[in-house]
């Protein structure tokens, strides 16, 4: 498909939607003339399991790359444990990059490792917390940098709500609160809407208050894939799981349920 046919694509089914028309311009690849594209894809919550097959199938790779980011829970084994448990008899090359490392035993630069893959997955946890050593270290620049060679990005919770401009999280004492994030994608985002309790009544007061722009919420086990920061489909586990853009319309809280294609 053509570039022009494929941001007309995109266009036509945020029209059919109800949902903003974002602009940009596609990465591109000065040797080929060929237009990059810059793939996202988030779920709510829930296990990774589930959309392996569908998550494969967006790298385009037969046996991809893939690397999972733990930062967000302090690179705890219990969560690395967990990722390649979800790998098991898939056709994936799973892979660990960790943060709480130091220069004797990690001989390869953050850099070096994220554009070696063929797909990011970023787990949940604390999301303040993750950004804060993101940028310390630098790990934003270079996921950014291999964002626009069209290496896959994705995650849940914090993986989701990390793309965004901003978003609730509970990052912080006592309540959930909003935070801000990376702003590739514009918007906010609320993870676990239906799994906690809070989520929902906190998401829509802050967009309603003008808190918090306008966004997507995702309910646990549905999730949504973005191409060249432009909203492509929602997908999810089952026929309960939704995902959902929210905004203020004529003063009250509308919130647009997303169709959804089931995958397994």
């Amino acid at each position: 498909m053509k570039r022009r046919q494929f941001i007309q694509s995109l266009s036509t089914t945020a029209v059919t939607l109800g949902l903003p028309i974002l602009t940009s311009e596609a990465s591109t690849d000065k040797n080929t003339n060929n237009a990059m594209k810059r793939k996202i894809f988030i779920t709510g919550g829930g296990t990774w399991r589930g959309f392996s097959k569908y998550f494969i199938g967006l790298t385009g790779k037969e046996n991809p790359k893939i690397c999972f980011v733990p930062t967000a829970t302090g690179d705890r084994e219990s969560s690395i444990n967990d990722f390649y448990a979800s790998c098991e008899d898939m056709p994936v090359r799973p892979y660990i990059l960790k943060t709480f490392i130091s220069s004797y035993n990690t001989k390869r630069s953050f850099a070096d490792t994220i554009m070696s893959m063929d797909a990011i997955i970023v787990g949940g946890g604390n999301t303040m917390n993750m950004l804060a050593i993101w940028k310390a270290q630098g790990i934003d620049v270079a996921l950014r940098k291999a964002y626009d060679a069209g290496i896959l990005m994705a995650g849940g919770s914090a993986g989701s709500l990390c793309w965004f401009e901003s978003g609730t999280t509970d990052s912080r004492p006592i309540e959930l609160s909003k935070v801000e994030c990376l702003g590739w994608l514009k918007g906010s985002h609320c993870p676990h809407y239906d799994g906690e309790a809070g989520r929902r009544p906190l998401y829509q007061g802050l967009i309603k208050k003008g808190e918090l722009p306008p966004g997507y919420a995702c309910d646990n086990f549905a999730g949504i894939y973005f191409e060249n920061e432009q909203y492509v489909k929602s997908v999810a586990l089952n026929d309960k799981s939704h995902s959902y853009y929210v905004e203020v319309v004529g003063g009250k809280v509308n919130e647009k349920v997303l169709p959804i294609e089931i995958v397994n």
